[in-house]
């Protein structure tokens, strides 16, 4: 009996969205997806498999660990054609866990893609610096309950501006990377007591490299390293010349930088 030939089925159509989402760290084992625990982009996933009717995979612009939290993180997937995007929002959000929110849904180009397309990231990082720790903050900051030098800690902000090689406080990850160097833009902080508000603003960051800088910092402001320790550690180019890492629960992702506008927004 001759072989028949069946065609396969024609994949619909799909087009490129573009979420912007926050979320509460502490009710997921981090961004990336992970079997048997709950994540940011599983829920997402699972949010869009249950609305359009079809399996969604969903490219975050940065893999926020355990415990860190976004305001501004960036998400692309691309969903059947027939998915109406006035109503795309609500849907989704109403098939989210509580501690995730999608502040912004459009659609946009073919080739956008949520990480590759970005140039540029904005993290915050909060310190709680009091003896005592509000119940509603646990969990939201790194809570510190000795006395910081706040000034002493801003004069060395400086010191990480500008194109530098930061291996020494770059935490080694599973994937690989071109290079360590990266261009910080912006590098501030803001004193209301008793929170403690570092911001910084890059062309991108290396793994846990906020959270290495941030502990650096915080060594200054314990009175226990100065400035010239920071640039000597800069220039050593060693994870071994920097101290351990601040708690990933001071850290949230607070804005990703495109080019431009999708023309389709």
């Amino acid at each position: 009996m001759p072989l028949r030939y069946t065609r396969p089925p024609v994949a619909a159509p799909r087009k490129n969205v573009r979420f912007t989402v926050a979320y509460d760290g502490r009710a997921f084992h981090g961004w990336q997806r992970h079997p048997g625990v709950p994540t940011v982009q599983g829920a997402l996933e699972a949010a869009l498999c249950k609305v359009c009717d079809a399996p969604v995979e969903v490219r975050g612009a940065g893999r926020t660990d355990r415990g860190a939290h976004a305001q501004g993180q960036v998400a692309s997937a691309r969903v059947p054609e027939a998915v109406e995007m006035d109503t795309l929002q609500a849907a989704v959000q109403a098939a989210l866990p509580e501690g995730v929110s999608v502040r912004d849904v459009r659609a946009t180009e073919r080739e956008f893609h949520a990480r590759m397309s970005a140039i540029g990231k904005r993290y915050v990082y909060t310190i709680h610096n009091q003896e005592e720790l509000p119940a509603e903050a646990r969990g939201r900051v790194w809570h510190v309950p000795e006395a910081l030098d706040v000034e002493a800690m801003r004069a060395c902000l400086d010191i990480f501006v500008g194109e530098h090689d930061f291996a020494s406080f770059a935490t080694k990850a599973n994937h690989a990377r071109k290079t360590t160097v990266r261009t910080v833009t912006s590098f501030t902080l803001e004193h209301d007591a008793p929170r403690i508000v570092l911001r910084i603003e890059a062309d991108g960051f290396l793994y846990k490299m906020v959270r290495n800088l941030v502990r650096a910092i915080v060594k200054v402001g314990e009175g226990r390293w100065t400035p010239q320790r920071l640039r000597e550690i800069l220039a050593a180019r060693d994870r071994q010349a920097a101290p351990g890492t601040a708690p990933a629960s001071g850290l949230c992702l607070e804005e990703v930088f495109y080019p431009q506008e999708d023309p389709a927004s």
